[in-house]
């Protein structure tokens, strides 16, 4: 390795480039892995501490680890363009395929269009000739002849496997359905693949394509372990295996699957499965309902059940040049609608909903794993990606269960107290004991020989779920009873958690610990902490703090058709993997399948009231759409655990709990509903508002007056543009109160996003929550320079979000913001460059 140097030394050269020994380098490169940005004072003590660089000036050591670090960054770099490119190939090559299967598509419409305009014109219609016909058109009807009869044997198994086998890939790859793009999803290296609903076919029906970094067989292994991705999945039994001929597999399954909400049943299948390879190398997992019609083996109806119809569906997967593997995915399925109430009939007549509950859940879930193995295999808590997985999959699991009440699993339903808004249900079956019993044989004994499950469904008008559900998740005070929870944690014996060393986030008296983060997806399994949960005398048993396991989905509400959801649980003091669970919760699935929501962090109706005139009546046209327009179905289940003998009091009690929720849930949707937003000043931001323009102008002039810049672009548009501007500024910008613990008043989009929050939860967040150690000294060494001069530049660092999420950024300023009569009002910051680490 040769470096500049100015005068020659022993064992350097006199020239213009040192040579540094092999030995040098080894000992630099040793260090480097110890630290790879050294002070100078550390440098110097390298130096003294490795006799073999003494006679390197510190200079040249600096530069050695700038030259080291650029190339760990190019490094890094190439390799990270490399896996772009790669991903591009692929994806390029996926958009061909999918672009040579519209034009067979456009070229079958117009022979349609063209064959059906001919045969209005004349009087022959009602003997259409299909001999010209495709075996598979685009429209929703085969014209081939109905399939002969089949049989139970195994050749009239194979029979029917191979005609589902090519169902499947007509739909995969040809023109069997017409296919749209899903609303929202579009294409690209970064995207989940590219996601398609159908148009105008027999059920509902959704496709995506994507890349996945696994090999084929890794991918089908997964895929067939359904209930390990598809959290409605209840079990899937294997009833019989047959091999093929041609090396493939047919099975006979039974799969049950939950129902979402206490207004519907749940729905099973009996399905065969085949698997095969084709003639390229491609591996296939098809699928189909069997049906009397089929003359092949039969499944009784199942009490609590109703039998829905699977339609050729399944997995093609195809080896990638370079590794991994090209998925395409189809699913089509007839979930009988009519069994259910007309209200909930959308959710089972959407495409939408089918492509983000089961289409993308198994791309996810591929893309997880991928992550996961590409990545340090043991997370920040010494848990492994794949224990975290298997919690979040015990909560939703518990909460289904919970929630769907099956008598094969114990649960026993109580009779009402006269009013059957409310439902209960008790199961004291060994079974169910048996998981929270265990924990106990360290320390505790057991004391609960009973579980109680009190649930019920409502119906939401005006209000998106996903900021229903983020106001549930940062104001659990809006709606829980401490004597509740305090309750639920003694009833488990659940003792202190210890997980200290955590970066937290916190919203109203509660702390949250995050676990875990879902890629391309926003779920998030944390860790909520409540303190003082019991206060009174008689409490004296009660734990002074509780920790919850909580798993939260769903928040974004640009995700078209998906469900909301907040799960959680006491957790033991082990806080174990195998922990026992006794999940509650809340879910609320949106019932309109078309794209309800606005922009996101739509809490205060932010997007509308930038779009107000003057005169304040120009609200903008998503708002105005989807006012009064979004209607969802929230379904609670809480679960209790009791000594049987206490059965009526805990019934009682947990009939009130679940009724004063739903009075608080109905209060907090009227509140946040857009109409409420419209016609209460008080509960909606001011932004839009004189105010609101006022706060903007005094946040540009301040920046002006202070630091000799103009923050923003100016448009000469007045101040209504210039807040228009600010919200849309790409650098994080928030406001701070001037008092002794100063809390956030205001942020931008940037700002909102980088926190993880909402204008509505923003003034729960303090300032000194979002810093680390290093970053709260630092914030109060530079407090008194802003607050004398006016500002203050810091130097980039580690921040935390809302959600305890670290985020870095290149650097900040702070300034302090002036009124109109030159009084410090709010400190203002700006976070430039800032991405989560």
């Amino acid at each position: 390795m040769a470096m500049s140097c100015k005068d020659g030394k022993p064992g350097l050269d006199n020239g213009k480039y040192v040579r540094y020994t092999p030995e040098q380098v080894e000992a630099l490169e040793r260090l480097y892995h110890d630290c790879p940005k050294p002070s100078s004072i550390r440098r110097q003590q390298l130096i003294r501490e490795c006799p073999i660089l003494s006679n390197i000036e510190p200079k040249q050591i600096k530069v050695w680890f700038q030259n080291r670090r650029c190339r760990e960054k190019q490094r890094k770099e190439a390799s990270r363009l490399q896996a772009v490119n790669r991903k591009l190939t692929a994806m390029n090559k996926l958009l061909m395929e999918e672009n040579d299967r519209l034009q067979k598509q456009v070229s079958q419409l117009v022979y349609e269009n063209g064959y059906f305009r001919q045969h209005t014109q004349s009087t022959t219609l009602a003997t259409k000739d299909t001999s010209c016909e495709s075996v598979v058109t685009s429209g929703q009807h085969h014209l081939t002849p109905q399939h002969p009869p089949r049989d139970a044997s195994p050749a009239g198994l194979l029979s029917i496997a191979e005609e589902t086998l090519a169902e499947f890939l007509s739909k995969a790859t040809g023109t069997a359905v017409e296919w749209v793009q899903m609303p929202g999803m579009k294409p690209g290296p970064d995207s989940i693949g590219i996601v398609a609903i159908s148009h105008g076919c027999t059920g509902v029906a959704a496709r995506a394509c994507g890349l996945v970094g696994l090999e084929p067989t890794r991918v089908a292994e997964i895929l067939k372990d359904r209930p390990s991705w598809f959290r409605d999945c209840r079990a899937v039994d294997v009833v019989n295996v047959l091999p093929t001929a041609n090396g493939g597999t047919i099975e006979l399954l039974y799969l049950q699957l939950y129902a979402p909400t206490t207004l519907a049943p749940a729905r099973d299948f009996w399905l065969l499965r085949y698997t095969s390879v084709l003639e390229d190398g491609s591996l296939v997992v098809c699928e189909r309902s069997l049906k009397n019609t089929q003359n092949g083996p039969t499944m009784p109806p199942v009490q609590h059940f109703v039998r829905a119809e699977m339609l050729p569906s399944g997995y093609l997967i195809r080896p990638c040049e370079g590794g991994g593997s090209i998925i395409h995915i189809v699913d089509h399925m007839d979930l009988e609608p009519w069994s259910v109430p007309e209200v909930l009939r959308p959710l089972y007549e959407s495409s939408t909903v089918l492509a983000q509950k089961t289409t993308m859940a198994a791309l996810r879930q591929l893309r997880q794993i991928a992550h996961e193995v590409s990545q340090s295999n043991v997370t920040g808590w010494g848990r492994r990606p794949a224990a975290l997985r298997v919690l979040s999959q015990r909560l939703s699991r518990g909460f289904n269960e919970a929630l769907n009440g099956f008598t094969d699993e114990g649960w026993s339903m109580m009779g009402n107290d006269g009013m059957d808004d409310v439902t209960i249900l008790v199961n004291s079956s060994p079974d169910k004991l048996m998981g929270l019993n265990l924990s106990f044989a360290n320390e505790f004994p057991a004391v609960s020989n009973a579980v109680l499950c009190a649930k019920a469904s409502m119906l939401l008008q005006n209000v998106p779920p996903a900021i229903l559900l983020r106001f549930l998740r940062e104001h659990r005070s809006e709606w829980a009873d401490n004597n509740i929870d305090a309750y639920s944690a003694a009833a488990v014996k659940v003792g202190p958690c210890s997980l200290a060393g955590s970066r937290v986030g916190s919203f109203g008296g509660q702390v949250i610990l995050p676990l875990a983060h879902t890629i391309e997806h926003d779920e998030f399994l944390e860790v909520i902490k409540l303190e003082g949960v019991g206060h009174s005398p008689e409490d004296a048993m009660m734990p002074r703090e509780m920790f919850l396991l909580q798993l939260c989905s769903g928040m974004d509400e640009n995700a078209v058709g998906s469900c909301a959801e907040l799960i959680f649980a006491p957790i033991d003091a082990s806080f174990a993997d195998d922990a026992p669970l006794l999940p509650s919760g809340f879910r609320i699935i949106p019932l309109d399948s078309g794209k309800e929501a606005s922009s996101p962090n739509r809490t205060l109706d932010l997007a509308s009231a930038l779009e107000i005139g003057p005169n304040g009546t120009k609200a903008s046209s998503d708002y105005s759409a989807n006012n009064g327009c979004v209607r969802s179905v929230m379904t609670i289940a809480f679960e209790f655990a009791f000594e049987s003998h206490m059965q009526e009091h805990v019934a009682s009690m947990a009939r009130q709990y679940v009724r004063s929720i739903i009075s608080s849930v109905q209060r907090v949707a009227l509140a946040l509903s857009p109409s409420h937003l419209s016609s209460h000043a008080g509960l909606r931001s001011p932004l839009g508002t004189p105010e609101a323009q006022t706060l903007a102008r005094w946040i540009c002039n301040s920046y002006r007056c202070y630091l000799g810049v103009e923050l923003l672009k100016s448009s000469g548009e007045g101040s209504e543009s210039n807040l228009k501007t600010l919200w849309h500024h790409s650098d994080a910008v928030m406001c701070c109160s001037m008092k002794a613990l100063p809390v956030f008043t205001f942020a931008n989009q940037a700002g909102l996003d980088m926190l993880e929050t909402t204008l509505v939860a923003l003034q729960d967040i303090s300032l000194e929550k979002i810093f680390d150690d290093h970053g709260r000294k630092t914030l109060c060494s530079e407090f008194p320079q802003i607050m004398q001069q006016g500002f203050s530049c810091l130097q980039g660092g580690i921040c935390l979000s809302s959600m305890g999420r670290p985020v870095s950024y290149e650097r900040a300023v702070a300034w302090k913001v002036l009124n109109e009569e030159e009084n410090a009002h709010c400190i203002c910051f700006m976070f430039v460059n800032w991405s989560f680490v």
